[in-house]
């Protein structure tokens, strides 16, 4: 199977922090690949770095084939990227917002009147278009700036901690919709979470800790004797830190 994205020997820093260790994965075409880790690990300076929003100190990322420091417009046409505070305009209705995402992505009338058809099928905006951004409630805002993740029919989907700050319903249906999306479109999905319940919803893993990818694997080949998600990503943390104790 191909890949959508390759991350090679990826490094970030901010000032003396070293943020990003020469990080090394790959997302393939077609599957959910969740990436895993505490607050502070690296997440969400990967997926900006991999949506194109930030720049690489060293090493490389393609996204479709294109390198996005060198090809940065090309990749930004395939990729929908909802970062974990979305800027939605809260004064703007739930149509407006949409539309102004559209006129950013270049959609053109015909095609942009059909997506958002669908879009509001889907999210079950469309009772709602009419609403300021501003007065929707947390998980609706989430579905909000998925669909304007998605105006640009995407074949990546990048999202930095989606369901963060939403109530458990909420969550449920957007992972539901974002199943949907990888079933029914083959989506790409790169997500980023410290929930580990939504672990589960994954093919595939990858474990960031202190800027280093520690393990990436399919989840049932963790899941093996008997063992919790949580078990094994706190034995790999402390495994990690042994390692860097007997370094020093």
């Amino acid at each position: 199977m191909s890949q959508i994205i390759e991350i090679d020997s990826l490094r970030k820093s901010f000032g003396t922090n070293q943020a990003l260790k020469g990080i090394s994965f790959s997302v393939e075409e077609g599957e959910i690949f969740g990436l895993v880790g505490p607050d502070g690990a690296g997440k969400t300076t990967t997926v900006r770095i991999a949506a194109g929003v930030m720049k690489i100190d060293s090493g490389s990322v393609t996204v479709g084939g294109f390198n996005v420091k060198r090809q940065p417009e090309e990749s930004k046409k395939i990729i929908g990227y909802m970062p974990q505070k979305f800027s939605l305009y809260q004064d703007l209705s739930v149509e407006e917002n949409i539309n102004f995402f559209a006129d950013l992505y270049d959609v053109c009338s015909n095609e942009r009147e059909r997506v958002k058809k669908e879009l509001y099928a889907f999210s079950r905006l469309e009772n709602f278009k009419g609403r300021p951004a501003g007065k929707l409630s947390g998980g609706m805002q989430k579905k909000l700036a998925l669909a304007c993740a998605l105006i640009n029919i995407p074949k990546l989907l990048i999202l930095d901690e989606p369901t963060i700050g939403v109530d458990p319903l909420s969550r449920q249906e957007l992972w539901e919709m974002l199943i949907k999306l990888n079933k029914e479109r083959r989506v790409s999905i790169l997500v980023t979470t410290s929930y580990m319940d939504e672990v589960e919803r994954c093919g595939r893993v990858g474990l960031l800790f202190d800027g280093t990818i520690l393990k990436v694997a399919k989840l049932d080949s963790l899941l093996t004797g008997g063992k919790r998600f949580e078990e094994i990503f706190i034995s790999e943390m402390e495994r990690q830190k042994n390692s860097m104790v007997n370094k020093v």
